[in-house]
């Protein structure tokens, strides 16, 4: 295949795939100058295998998802993967709602373990046969997935013990106090003090 890939080449790789799925890939177009393939969500682990195994793809570097709040199944998560042997770029979607959960592919790719933890915190989406599917950027107490598009955009609560009442209480949500961070380069000539600067010796 020359490079960079052109859209034919691409399209007849995606229908050779579709091909050697075995239904566990059904659609392939081509967007943004990538291949792009669908499938059901039960098969994503046969897709994927077969995807490193049998098409070269032998990297994931990323795993997200999109939220479509209109539709029924709502999210789309999605996998890009990367063949160092082809010099290809290819992406893979499969379709979800909020209840039902996606199998893992941390057994197909072990890099997508962070992925997953990522996609449930920030979205929802859950994970079947994940071994640790927990928050991994937001706390533990926070409740909702910020990157949900009816994720409201104020009036949440974080709980903490209180040692004086002996239980958790839940309280708003309090914004960070922001240094006032100053930005100027010390080598353009700070017109104060900069520390360390005034233990040296006067001139």
């Amino acid at each position: 295949m020359s490079w960079p890939a052109t859209e034919d080449q691409l399209l007849t790789l995606g229908e050779k795939i579709i091909q050697a799925s075995h239904g566990a890939v059904t659609g392939a177009s081509y967007a943004f100058g990538d291949l792009t393939l669908t499938g059901p969500a039960d098969k994503i682990v046969p897709a994927l295998t077969l995807l490193r195994d049998r098409f070269g793809f032998q990297q994931m570097i990323d795993l997200t998802a999109v939220d479509y709040p209109d539709r029924a199944l709502r999210f789309d998560v999605v996998y890009h993967l990367l063949s160092l042997t082809q010099n290809l770029r290819l992406r893979l979607k499969v379709q979800t709602d909020e209840d039902t959960p996606v199998d893992t592919v941390s057994g197909v790719y072990p890099n997508a373990n962070w992925y997953e933890r990522e996609a449930f915190d920030m979205y929802g989406v859950f994970f079947d046969g994940h071994d640790d599917l927990r928050r991994i950027l937001t706390d533990y107490g926070f409740h909702g997935h910020p990157l949900r598009k009816d994720f409201p955009m104020s009036g949440y609560v974080e709980l903490r013990y209180d040692d004086e009442l002996k239980r958790v209480v839940y309280e708003p949500v309090k914004s960070v106090e922001y240094r006032n961070w100053d930005f100027q380069s010390p080598w353009e000539g700070a017109d104060y003090v900069l520390p360390g600067d005034d233990k040296a010796e006067a001139k």
